[in-house]
């Protein structure tokens, strides 16, 4: 049986469409009981949050694991003295724009030659290191995984300011026509406005 296509799967999920505070904001529930939460900006139909979450075999709900968008401040939550103590440390997050999947990484205050940030096809991940090894990440790009598309050496670009490095790769043709059909179909959805006592279900 051919395996079934992100797109596909997508428009199988159960959907929920709300509008609120300037965002489409989408909750999908798929067959197998995974759930994701997405946010798109209504004027420019950008991503702005992507995260998922699934019952474990005992059937507890895991926490909201996120994809695109900031991180959840787990330190929030707790004392002000273990804020203090991280808030220098280097914080990892996804936020793309409308070509390109883009990662950046805050308080990292070395020069750009520092930085070494490669593709390695055979583990499907992007490796990013410094050569003074004070900060090495290895992470994947879920949306290539799903459309089972290959990693390009050649899409990968970065640049370092402010601090800040800023990882990008260019979207596939493949990707790219995804998300324009994606989009067209959520905006099928009619989503309810902020006060509307239901949201509307697909």
């Amino acid at each position: 049986m051919a395996k079934q296509s992100w797109i596909d799967v997508l428009k199988s999920a159960n959907k929920t469409a709300l509008i609120h505070d300037g965002k489409r904001k989408i909750h999908y529930l798929f067959a197998d009981g995974k759930e994701m939460a997405e946010e798109y900006d209504v004027k420019t139909d950008e991503l702005i949050v992507r995260k998922w979450r699934h019952k474990s075999t005992l059937g507890v709900q895991s926490f909201w694991q996120v994809e695109v968008g900031e991180p959840f401040n787990v330190t929030a939550s707790l004392d002000s003295d273990v804020i203090k103590e991280n808030c220098s440390n280097p914080v990892f997050m996804r936020k793309d724009t409308k070509t390109s999947f883009q990662w950046r990484v805050r308080n990292l205050p070395y020069p750009r030659d520092v930085f070494s940030v490669s593709v390695e096809p055979p583990e499907r991940c992007v490796i990013i290191k410094t050569s003074n090894k004070k900060y090495y990440k290895k992470f994947t790009i879920p949306d290539l995984d799903r459309s089972q598309l290959p990693l390009e050496r050649s899409a990968l670009s970065f640049t370092h300011a402010n601090n800040t490095l800023i990882i990008s790769y260019a979207k596939p043709k493949d990707v790219l026509s995804l998300e324009t059909e994606v989009l067209r179909e959520l905006k099928k959805l009619k989503g309810a406005a902020e006060g509307d006592a239901d949201c509307k279900t697909q």
